[in-house]
């Protein structure tokens, strides 16, 4: 028998992260095969597979399912990928990058965000993920050079990519949000070859909470 969970992340794919094209059939799987709701605050548990962000704490908030969608399928994760991401919040993301065959380290700077993503992630039986506390934006990650970076806030300017972007091995894939409320860029950038060139790509127009201790440029006050 079909549960309502079940039905509800049918729903999520069919109207909302297939009208989004997200076409990627990996990622749509991945989507559909995990509970979503066992990585939403209870007080949200009914809000689980809605087409929002939802609030997790510390001013920041669980990226919609769409989008979610649009960033997997955008950074194309192989098997093996090692995976870094940044804001693991929950730990839904860094649960859909594992399911689609990353090894995946996710940086936390809050540290019951990061506690609770270690719970959940191992409740669910994921072991090629690792949560950990710190600023991934203080330097480099150790476990690097990465095929992949997803961060799941956003930036106000570009002044933090290229040092993230040195972490990127060969071929190596980015993904980050540009850029002040109320609009935002979602960019991939990729490392083309061995050198320092990165292909630019701007994917969608978008707005989410900006990554926390990420300087904010001055604004001119009358």
């Amino acid at each position: 028998m079909t549960s309502p969970a079940e039905i509800a992340r049918f729903n999520m794919i069919e109207q909302q992260v297939r009208p989004w094209n997200v076409l990627d059939e990996r990622v749509l799987r991945v989507l559909s095969e995990l509970p979503r709701e066992a990585f939403v605050p209870s007080a949200y548990r009914a809000l689980a597979y809605a087409d929002l962000d939802i609030p997790i704490g510390a001013g920041t908030s669980m990226l919609a399912p769409k989008l979610v969608g649009r960033m997997l399928q955008a950074l194309d994760v192989r098997e093996g990928d090692r995976v870094l991401e940044i804001g693991p919040g929950t730990g839904y993301t860094t649960a859909c990058l594992a399911g689609l065959g990353g090894r995946v380290i996710g940086v936390e700077i809050d540290p019951d965000l990061a506690e609770g993503a270690r719970e959940r992630l191992d409740a669910l039986g994921l072991r090629r993920v690792e949560v950990r506390t710190g600023d991934a934006l203080a330097g480099p990650v150790d476990g690097g050079p990465f095929d992949v970076i997803a961060v799941t806030g956003s930036v106000p300017t570009d002044e933090p990519i290229p040092a993230l972007a040195q972490q990127l091995a060969p071929g190596g894939r980015l993904f980050v949000i540009v850029g002040e409320e109320p609009l935002m860029q979602a960019r991939l950038e990729t490392r083309v070859g061995h050198g320092p060139d990165l292909r630019r790509q701007d994917l969608f127009e978008t707005s989410v909470p900006a990554l926390r201790n990420v300087p904010q440029p001055e604004r001119f006050v009358f």
